[in-house]
């Protein structure tokens, strides 16, 4: 076993500061955006979940699931974001194990399918997800890739 524990926030709700720190500084989004997120979360607002993985007590990747990430097809909804995993632990398998997470925590939820947006080319195929079409990113030059999990 490789001692990393994957947790939703709701199951820990005590790293939501230290998380919404974590990812803005990780993406350069206001931790207040991510606050107000993860707040709706655990407030039972939404089910669109934050998802962790730890290392003992430090955040060594995760990712959010939220309505729309930044780009122009707001049909398709929710998806997933700030996907990341810190450079020392990766190709360990962490962001599979958490994007996993969050597609069989929002099936359960009964929200199916889910969508992300990424430069990104053969990584998420590893985990079931499918290229579905290209979208223009909010103040982006470039079309994106847009993928879709069933």
């Amino acid at each position: 076993m490789d001692g990393l524990q994957y947790v939703t926030l709701r199951e820990k709700e005590d790293l939501k500061d230290r998380g919404a720190q974590w990812f803005h500084e990780k993406w350069g989004v206001p931790k207040e955006a991510y606050l107000e997120c993860m707040e709706a979360y655990l407030s039972g607002e939404t089910e669109y979940g934050w998802y962790l993985c730890l290392d003992g007590e430090r955040i060594v990747g995760g990712l959010g699931v939220i309505e729309n990430d930044f780009h122009d097809r707001k049909d398709l909804k929710p998806n997933v974001c700030a996907v990341y995993t810190e450079e020392d632990y990766r190709c360990r398998g962490i962001a599979g194990k958490l994007l996993n997470l969050a597609v069989e925590d929002q099936r359960k939820n009964g929200i199916s399918p889910i969508y992300l947006v990424t430069d990104h080319t053969n990584f998420y195929e590893r985990y079931g997800w499918e290229f579905y079409c290209m979208a223009q990113g909010d103040d982006e030059p470039e079309m994106t890739r847009l993928y879709i999990h069933k």
